[in-house]
């Protein structure tokens, strides 16, 4: 996993679908592909050519420096090129026989439609001005569920992966945890509970973060625990602050910062990464 960016998501594509249309070829004595080393380089030479083009990242004291036509050139240039391989590869895999080569037609036509897609959002961003909305956006071409976590933390602006929401008790033991693939905090912070309770039927007390407040949610969670500390974003309200300031929900709050130790200590021991490969792996 890399920090992605359009241009190097299309390097990505283009290097994969050159290495394994020569994989293919030189094994089923198809012809075409007998300088990828060369092509290789090309794609390269013309992808480190845009990246020093590229204006240096916006900042209030620094403004964007308007795109020049070099940058534009390189830029067609890199599409273009990239644009003939794709093409020389749907040729190959039109080539290939039937039966035996489903794993390398299934992972070229992967590409080829990766290839496609960065090559729209290219055209779309530079030379058409236009903003690519989120939704349209994929942060990997090898674990395309990857998902762009952006918290506002000090240092640590952006964030690769999946969330893991984790249920810790008082002694450190994680006693659940959920994988929030296209969920958010306020939509699990009911289910969490419901389904620790299942295996855990002792839990009658529970603190959370602010990011799992929804007035439902403080409503529900009152009628499955004993003592429920979800604090409220921003200015709790008249009905609620008396609550908020009481002896055992501070207390409770204070206890609280353990459970980021408990994600530290996660992360320090191997689980910062995932190794593995696919949803499954991730899971896992």
């Amino acid at each position: 996993m890399h920090y992605p960016t359009d241009i190097n998501l299309r390097w990505d594509a283009l290097r994969k679908l050159i290495i394994w249309s020569a994989r293919v070829s030189q094994r089923y004595g198809l012809s075409g592909w007998g300088k990828s080393g060369y092509n290789l380089r090309q794609v390269k030479r013309l992808f480190r050519r845009v990246q020093r083009l590229k204006p240096a990242a916006t900042t209030v004291e620094k403004p964007q420096v308007p795109r020049t036509k070099a940058l534009r050139k390189a830029y067609r240039a890199y599409l273009e090129l990239g644009r003939t391989l794709v093409q020389r590869t749907e040729v190959t895999l039109a080539q290939l026989p039937t039966g035996e080569t489903v794993l390398e037609r299934e992972v070229m036509e992967a590409f080829v439609l990766h290839a496609y897609r960065q090559l729209e959002q290219i055209e779309r961003r530079v030379l058409q001005g236009e903003t690519i909305p989120h939704s349209d956006k994929v942060f990997s071409l090898f674990e395309p569920y990857t998902a762009w976590i952006s918290k506002g933390k000090a240092g640590v602006p952006v964030e690769l992966g999946l969330p893991v929401c984790i249920l810790e008790d008082e002694y450190g033991f994680i006693l659940h945890h959920r994988l929030l693939q296209g969920e958010t905090d306020e939509a699990v912070a009911v289910p969490m509970v419901k389904e620790t309770q299942q295996r855990f039927p002792q839990l009658k007390r529970c603190s959370f973060d602010r990011g799992f407040y929804t007035p439902d949610n403080r409503t529900q969670l009152r009628s499955l625990l004993d003592v429920s500390v979800l604090p409220s974003r921003g200015t709790p309200p008249k009905t609620e602050a008396a609550w908020e300031a009481a002896e055992e929900f501070v207390a409770a709050r204070r206890q609280h910062a353990a459970v980021e130790s408990a994600i530290n200590a996660l992360e320090v021991h191997g689980l910062d990464r995932c190794l593995d490969h696919g949803l499954d792996g991730f899971r896992r």
